[in-house]
């Protein structure tokens, strides 16, 4: 897990996990967003569920739907089914682009759908 922060000292920064197996990608997004959030990049769906059973809670989830092992719509159940966890807002951000993917993550109970 990569932990980005910005230097400014005792400001709280709301906190966004991104999880996706691609290591371009999370540098991308961290890339994008450290400046005003801290960002947790976890490299698994997995790993992501680990560090919120251990009470390890973003403000948000930036959540790839294509990883091995589990996928996003398989993570974003989990989180769901996790009492402490599933109120945590959840964005699919992923390369699947058609209509079905999309209907399926925000059925799933994703609060949007972003294609890269």
């Amino acid at each position: 897990m990569i932990l980005m922060t910005t230097s400014q000292p005792n400001v709280h920064q709301p906190i966004i996990m991104v999880v996706d197996d691609n290591p371009d990608n999370l540098n991308v997004v961290a890339d994008l967003l450290s400046t005003n959030y801290s960002i947790r990049a976890v490299p698994s769906g997995y790993r992501a569920l680990e560090l919120l059973e251990q009470n390890s809670l973003p403000d948000l989830i930036l959540l790839d739907v294509m990883m091995p092992g589990m996928d996003g719509f398989q993570v974003l159940k989990r989180i769901k089914e996790m009492p402490a966890a599933r109120g945590i807002p959840i964005i699919f951000l992923t390369a699947l682009d058609s209509t079905r993917d999309e209907e399926m993550g925000l059925d799933a109970g994703a609060v949007d759908y972003i294609t890269k």
